[in-house]
């Protein structure tokens, strides 16, 4: 897994550029926010909340409840300060696997970001440890199918052993295995979004802005002109153009 010190740099360094990019993140927080239900959440608090998309549904969707959104990218952070001025939102910059104890809340709920924690499982044990009775989380992940036509390509062109950091991500069977732990009345929708590219390079922008392969691909600095052709046309070959996977899991839970 990725460091997290990499995870926050490299957010950090693309964090003007993210939301040009971030269709498929945003049509996932539109899907989540979907998932809420009515509430009542007097307390919110938004895991890896990035620019503040996602934080935005929140607050137009519960517009008398008080947010704290985190993220472990301080720039991040200040876009998402700038984006959401005014609207009585409590930001912090900080590692959403290490929350202290104290605050309590009645919703935790993370867009796309989960997959970059070292462990999910004890992440998820000390969220139902923060929430309130009948507390809920709500977040989607992103699952190991994510990207799997590039990293087909990269395996086909390097050999079986070369992967990308997508692959590790869990399964639903996982995630489902690790909530059933903590919360009851689970509840699991996985989603495929597809997204076509014109070429290799718009799609390795759009992962390098987003942040999605977290540490890039593998073997940074073999990627020559002639490797990046070849990589481009062993791609085409097997899906006749540059279409990408994105396998989200979309997850509700309420505290046992």
């Amino acid at each position: 897994m990725v460091s997290k010190e990499t995870i926050s740099k490299n957010f950090s360094r693309h964090a003007r550029h993210y939301d040009s990019y971030s269709q498929i993140q945003d049509a996932c927080g539109a899907r989540l926010i979907s998932k809420a239900g009515p509430g009542p959440f007097d307390k919110i608090l938004d895991i890896g909340c990035g620019t503040g998309s996602y934080t935005k549904l929140l607050r137009e969707r519960f517009p008398l409840s008080k947010i704290k959104a985190l993220d472990i990218s301080s720039r991040m952070i200040d876009m998402a300060m700038e984006k959401l001025e005014g609207e009585r939102i409590e930001f912090e910059t900080g590692d959403g696997e290490r929350i202290c104890p104290g605050e309590t809340y009645d919703l935790i709920s993370s867009n796309a970001s989960l997959q970059w924690f070292e462990d999910i499982g004890r992440a998820l044990m000390r969220y139902k440890s923060l929430l309130n009775a009948d507390g809920a989380v709500l977040f989607s992940v992103f699952g190991p199918r994510t990207f799997e036509e590039l990293q087909n390509s990269i395996k086909k062109m390097m050999g079986k052993r070369a992967s990308m950091i997508c692959s590790a991500f869990l399964k639903r069977r996982d995630v489902e295995t690790i909530l059933k732990r903590f919360f009851f009345g689970i509840e699991i929708e996985e989603k495929i979004f597809k997204k076509d590219f014109g070429s290799l390079s718009a799609l390795l922008k759009n992962i390098k802005y987003t942040g999605t392969s977290g540490g890039g691909i593998i073997g940074k600095g073999i990627w020559t002109r002639k490797a990046m052709n070849d990589l481009e046309k062993i791609y085409r070959d097997i899906y006749k153009g540059i279409m990408a996977t994105y396998q989200i899991f979309f997850c509700k839970g309420i505290r046992l």
